[in-house]
C-alpha cells in the first residue's frame, strides 16, 4: 500500500499541474483488507490529494453491485467471519 500512495501523490501532483483554476477532478477510490484488517485505502488516497493542493468539493459514497466475485466472498465473510466491502468513494476536488 505505501508504494501505490507513493505514486498516487506523483498521480496527485500532475494532476494538480495541469488542470486548471477552479476546475474539478474526481478519484473513485475503494478501500481493502490485509491479513483481516481494513486499510483505508481510499481515505489515504483523498489526503494525498489535499495535500497537492486540492479543495475537497464532495464525498459520494457509491454502492457495488453484481461483483463477480460476491457468492465467493460472500460465502467466506461468513465463515471467516468479516464483512464485505460493498462501496467505493466518489471524491471530487477543486482547484
Amino acid at each position: 500500500m505505501k508504494d501505490f500512495l507513493f505514486e498516487m501523490g506523483k498521480v496527485a501532483q500532475e494532476f494538480y499541474r495541469v488542470l486548471k483554476k477552479d476546475k474539478f477532478c474526481a478519484v473513485l477510490m475503494g478501500d481493502m483488507r490485509k491479513k483481516g484488517m481494513v486499510q483505508p485505502l481510499a481515505f489515504e488516497t483523498m489526503r494525498i490529494f489535499e495535500l497537492s493542493g486540492f479543495k475537497l468539493k464532495e464525498i459520494i459514497i457509491k454502492e457495488q453491485h453484481n461483483c463477480k466475485a460476491t457468492g465467493y466472498w460472500k460465502t467466506n465473510s461468513i465463515k471467516f467471519n468479516f464483512l464485505l466491502l460493498a462501496h467505493e468513494y466518489l471524491f471530487v476536488f477543486k482547484k
